[in-house]
């Protein structure tokens, strides 16, 4: 009997071992094709399809770089087949490297021009590199040979989402939908771009069948989660991060999110406490530590919100809403050069940052360089035309330099900056000045601090003389103080129901509807008299007049923007306090700070329990023979009741007081004492102290 030779039965054996070496792969039994592709290697080393199949079980295994010699090799037996190269390219891409990836597609593709899942992936590695227009072209080319494939359009969805070009890859999503309406990768990319045109009920409804389809999307449920903050609905948002974290307490990307929510929602205290939860899970993420100084700024924490942006800025230096978010609560701490470096620092990472230019105005407006600031605002401008911010800083800045004309017009973009509430709207007429008012009901409503309604409610006497009937809402502490001034006719709290009225003005846009100019401003509102009754007690209080008596306010609101530059820690007071003078307390918050001060200053009277409203500071005012103060209230307060008022300023004060000029056109009795070098108040209350023995004798 003849032996037939051994390279004929390995012949003989081959096709058969393969094919079922190529079963088991499909069956999912990665050993078992691993097996027989071995022992086909053992048999012939330079098998093709063999090398191949190993390649892929072995990527399949998690073994990407031993896949990746094996496939290089299977190359090398045959260079002119397409799918060793293809399947090294799927390797590359495991291993993050695009470049060699694309390589490896564009020689499957010169193997074989029509092989679509090169085609496709090819798409995706140039997506991947922003090579977007290749991209398109690449799923094109696919679609053209196969039109029916709906990865190829969900890819091309993602593609054309990537440029922007939203109404294209909503139709491409469409296309794969209507291929494989259960696509939930599809639903979720075609609810992202829809959210993104602003088609936001579609978009619920995109979300909402990718979920249906696959219930844990993770982008499904947090593109939902974006569109129901959208739609406004951010309870509901809520209550879905709530859900998802009750499956997984560990997401800090769910954290994150919720914080976010959260701080829309003005539920900083919780919003910051959701971004420690994540922080604490995750801590190296910069925008968790940006996130979080945002809402402690927000929350007035300053010193809190620094740290955290210098945390983030330690993780990610090239963070630039981290270093313009620095600089702007370097800003509010009172300092702004190291503001302006990191501003700066902001602006060379993203030239054109709109927000970092605003910034910067702002930074620059408080070093004196008011020039500067105004050009930082315009380039603000230019990036955006429409940013509120910036309209209203450089509103400020011209208001500061006097240059009224167009500080009012732009002083009325308030009403979208967000810091500001949106302007009321009552239904009547909003007047800018130009109609007639003869015979109609004019309300005039109270906008911003008690100081900004008693300093421009002197503008009521102005339209009453135009015939309009006055009715004026001020703050509930003012209505008594301010219920017989001049020009007005009826006076209303604000929250009370509100009078017939014909047209409406907030007090602060008064001065843009009567064209208010330097020359021009008004005088102060007269007949504001603090009632006798209440003089009488108070006098009684504080008992006769031995020596001059001098009203005191050191501080204004804790929370105002710019606090820190325009309050002054009452120890400093301690040389004017040790003169031989009465001082009367003429506020009712005292800080902790301030305690130890008040309790060794004898000659320092206070009532701070006592006082019950704007009458009672009234009356105590009209009892001092001088106010000296900080910019708060009862500035404006003593110097519309004609008392003489030195008024302490920052070097760089609020617009409304300008510049170079010891005196002020709003009020005739007040005197600017102003800090000649930014943040020394000491020279400035030593320059009080000396003149004060100078007024002291001439009233004896």
């Amino acid at each position: 009997m003849a032996v037939e030779p051994a390279g004929a039965q390995i012949t003989l054996i081959l096709p058969d071992a393969m094919r079922r070496a190529r079963a088991l792969h499909q069956l999912g039994d990665l050993p078992g094709a691993r097996r027989l592709c071995l022992a086909i290697l053992e048999m012939q080393p330079d098998h093709y399809n063999a090398r191949v199949l190993l390649g892929v079980v072995t990527a399949q295994q998690g073994h990407l770089e031993q896949a990746r010699q094996l496939l290089r090799q299977a190359t090398d037996v045959r260079p002119d087949l397409p799918e060793a190269h293809f399947n090294l390219g799927v390797v590359f891409e495991a291993l993050a490297r695009p470049d060699e990836a694309l390589a490896s597609y564009d020689k499957a593709l010169a193997a074989n021009p029509r092989h679509v899942e090169a085609l496709n992936n090819r798409g995706n590695v140039l997506s991947i590199l922003q090579r977007a227009d290749e991209a398109i072209a690449s799923y094109d080319n696919a679609l053209a040979i196969r039109p029916d494939t709906a990865q190829t359009l969900f890819n091309r969805g993602n593609a054309l989402q990537r440029m922007q070009r939203y109404e294209e890859a909503v139709a491409s999503y469409a296309r794969a939908l209507a291929v494989h309406p259960g696509h939930a990768d599809a639903h979720s990319g075609r609810a992202i771009a829809l959210l993104a045109l602003n088609r936001l009920e579609e978009a619920l409804a995109s979300c909402d069948q990718a979920l249906a389809v696959e219930p844990d999307h993770a982008d499904a449920h947090k593109t939902r989660r974006s569109t129901l903050i959208s739609l406004g609905r951010r309870e509901e948002a809520l209550a879905s991060y709530d859900r998802a974290l009750a499956i997984r307490p560990d997401d800090a990307r769910a954290l994150y999110e919720r914080g976010i929510v959260l701080q829309t929602m003005q539920r900083l205290d919780e919003a910051a406490a959701s971004y420690d939860r994540a922080l604490a899970l995750d801590p190296g993420r910069p925008e968790l530590h940006n996130s979080k100084g945002v809402a402690l700024q927000a929350l007035g924490r300053l010193d809190e919100a620094l740290a955290s942006y210098e945390r983030a800025i330690a993780t990610e230096p090239d963070h630039a809403d981290a270093q313009n978010n620095y600089g702007g609560v370097l800003i509010a701490l009172g300092r702004p050069e190291p503001a302006l470096a990191a501003i700066d620092a902001a602006l060379a990472l993203r030239p054109g940052f709109a927000e970092a230019l605003n910034n910067r105005g702002i930074a620059l407006h408080a070093l004196n360089r008011f020039d500067e600031a105004l050009s930082s605002y315009d380039h603000a401008l230019a990036a955006r035309h429409d940013f509120a911010d910036a309209h209203f800083n450089r509103a400020l800045t011209k208001l500061l330099l006097g240059q009224f004309a167009p500080g009012w017009e732009g002083y009325e973009w308030r009403w979208k900056c967000k810091d500001f509430g949106a302007a009321r709207d009552f239904g009547q007429p909003l007047w800018r000045g130009a109609d007639d008012v003869r015979g109609k009901s004019l309300l005039l409503h109270a906008e911003q601090g008690l100081g900004d309604t008693i300093q421009f409610s002197r503008y009521a006497r102005q339209v009453a003389a135009r015939g309009a009937r006055v009715i004026l809402e001020v703050q509930p502490a003012l209505k008594s103080l301010l219920r017989e001034i001049d020009g007005v006719e009826d006076i209303v709290a604000c929250g009370d129901e509100l009078p017939h009225f014909d047209l409406h003005c907030p007090l602060l846009s008064m001065p843009l509807a009567l064209g208010t100019t330097l020359a021009t401003i008004p005088p102060p509102t007269r007949n504001l008299e603090a009632d006798a009754a209440r003089v009488a007690r108070w006098s009684a209080t504080l008992g006769p007049r031995e020596r001059l008596r001098i009203g005191l306010a050191w501080s204004g609101a804790a929370r105002h923007r710019y606090d820190r530059q325009r309050s002054i820690p009452l120890v400093r007071f301690e040389p004017l306090l040790a003169l031989p003078h009465q001082f009367v307390c003429l506020q009712t918050e005292i800080r902790a700070s301030d305690r130890p001060t008040l309790q060794r200053s004898a000659n320092l009277l206070r009532f701070e329990h006592e006082i019950e409203d704007f009458s009672d500071t009234a009356a105590l005012i009209e009892l001092v023979d001088l106010v000296i103060c900080v910019d708060t209230s009862v500035a404006h307060l003593a110097a519309t009741q004609g008392k003489p008022v030195w008024l302490l300023l920052p070097q760089v004060p609020d617009w409304r007081w300008l510049l170079h000029r010891e005196d002020s056109p709003w009020y005739p009795t007040l005197r600017i004492f102003r800090q000649q070098i930014a943040g020394d108040w000491d020279e400035v209350i030593e320059r009080v102290a000396r003149e004060l023995p100078v007024r002291e004798r001439s009233r004896h």
